[in-house]
């Protein structure tokens, strides 16, 4: 059975929320403070998070950045009364999957645990990702390029692998830096354009195709066709 931990303060809400999701057939497990809650998710051990912004002792940013940082990759929806863009947005990028504020509708919510579940079980029946002649195994952590592994840096892989998620898309420069870094872009740097050569340099190797190209005054793309 699909295991979802609560993180809320509230108990009204705690039991709004157990009472929908355990309606929808998951099992369903009340952490009442941010201490408890940390405790907990940081254990691994279950399919989904929801977790209140606000909480007693740990808030929720430390949470899910703590999760982010152990690896732990469940899912977690934030539930916050803070609407404000700037508030969503840094839940989103301490490593929420979603956001919803208060009040909300049962509904709405459990819909959208539906959507991270779904979301997460696609994501883990896909372990390797391929393009042309390059190949990236999300589980062994290697990507080979014909009959070459490739040496990638841990910041390589993770730019690779999300140019393959997106092939044939053109990816601005702030798309690639707030994905990869998970940092506001600076337009005054050039990070991008440094990693973005060596990664180029290491795939696309001497006799064979381009796969990684410029977009001028766009950003890049990864694609068999130039």
């Amino acid at each position: 059975m699909t295991r979802i931990l609560t993180i809320e303060d509230d108990a009204t809400t705690a039991q709004e929320i157990v009472d929908e999701l355990s309606n929808h057939g998951f099992e369903v497990e009340w952490a009442k403070d941010g201490k408890e809650g940390l405790d907990r998710a940081l254990s691994g051990s279950y399919d989904l998070v929801t977790l209140d912004r606000m909480l007693p002792f740990v808030d929720g940013l430390t949470i899910v950045t703590a999760m982010r940082e152990r690896e732990i990759e469940t899912p977690v929806l934030m539930i916050s009364a803070l609407s404000d863009v700037d508030e969503r947005v840094d839940g989103l990028r301490a490593g929420g999957d979603d956001y919803l504020v208060k009040p909300f509708a049962s509904e709405e919510m459990a819909a959208r645990v539906e959507v991270l579940l779904r979301r997460k079980s696609r994501s883990e029946r896909q372990t390797k990702l391929r393009v042309a002649d390059l190949e990236l195994d999300l589980v062994e952590r290697k990507a080979i390029r014909g009959n070459v592994e490739l040496d990638l840096l841990p910041t390589e892989f993770r730019l690779l692998e999300y140019m393959m998620r997106n092939f044939g898309q053109t990816l601005t420069r702030t798309m690639l830096f707030e994905s990869v870094w998970g940092y506001r872009f600076d337009p005054g740097t050039n990070i991008i354009d440094v990693h973005i050569g060596r990664l180029r340099r290491k795939v696309d190797m001497p006799g064979l195709s381009s796969l990684i190209h410029t977009v001028r005054g766009s950003g890049y793309m990864l694609s068999e066709h130039s």
